[in-house]
This record gives structure tokens, sequence and C-alpha cells, in this order.
């Protein structure tokens, strides 16, 4: 896709936002099934339906996926997705490369091992190896508004308020 088509692509939702700030406010969901019989939960992706189940470091044998995965899963997608838009956008030639994400969990805390100890990721790392022509100012405007737009980064980094429901 080149700059163009995407400004053309994006213009009207553009335009459609600024006239009505309410229409760019969009709700998305998911949901998962919890299976009868065991450790699991079923959840329907996009385009697949995708079953997590514990992780081996807490029980599990490495068939399903981790929720932990699927987190650093959707933060380099978003990532990934979201250079790719602003490359395109700043007219920045991306001819390849990766998108990864580690993160720290000490599994302590998961399993109530140690109070002390953390539940969830202590550190996650993001890191980009492009395969680009672009100069350093280039590439560092691309890091710098990648990391701006992306939604799963900014969410991490700025949390929102959760509510548990019944």
């Amino acid at each position: 896709m080149k700059s163009d088509e995407l400004r053309a692509l994006q213009a009207p939702l553009k335009d459609t936002y600024r006239e009505s700030p309410q229409e760019a406010v969009i709700t998305l969901s998911a949901q998962g099934m919890l299976d009868g019989e065991g450790i699991a939960c079923s959840v329907q992706t996009g385009k697949a339906l995708v079953e997590a189940g514990l992780h081996p470091a807490t029980g599990g044998d490495g068939s399903q996926a981790c929720s932990g995965d699927m987190l650093l899963e959707a933060l380099v997608a978003c990532a990934g997705v979201t250079l790719r838009a602003v490359a395109t956008a700043l007219e920045i030639e991306v001819h390849g490369g990766t998108v990864s994400a580690e993160g720290d969990l000490d599994f302590r805390g998961t399993l109530g091992v140690d109070k002390e100890a953390p539940v969830g990721f202590k550190d996650i790392r993001l890191a980009f190896d492009l395969d680009t022509d672009a100069d350093e100012d280039k590439l560092a405007t691309l890091l710098k508004l990648t990391e701006r737009y992306c939604v799963i980064y900014q969410t991490l980094t700025n949390p929102p308020s959760i509510a548990l429901a019944r």
C-alpha cells in the first residue's frame, strides 16, 4: 500500500471522527468458553479458535496457548501493524524485518508460593530488527510514532481501569 492510498482510506474515517467524536469510540470484546473437564479456556479470535491453558511452569503440558504468550503476541502484532502503517504514511520503505517481545515472569507469584513475588510480567522488552535504508533520524521518528500509536503498547504502559464483574 502506498502513502496516498492509506491517506485516502483513512481520510473519511478521520473526518467522521473529527465531526462526531463519539463515532470513534468502539467497544471491542472477547469471550471465552470454559472447558467443563480440564483447566482451559477457549477463545475465539478473529481468525481461529485458541485454547488457552496452564503454562508448563504452572503445571501445563505445553499443548495449549499460554495467556502470557498471547499478551506478548498481541503486543508484537499491534506494534508490527502500527510500524507498517506509520512507515507507509511517512513513505519510509521497510523491506522486512522482525518484531519481537519478551517478558519476565516470576511464577512464585502466580502459584502463591511467595506473597512478595509479583503476579504478572515484571519487565517486557519490545524490539525491532528492520531491513530499511532509512537514516537514523527517520528510523527514530518511525519508532517514536510506532510507540505513540500502538494500542497494546500504550495500554500496557498506561493501564486502564479494569473492573471484575460476575
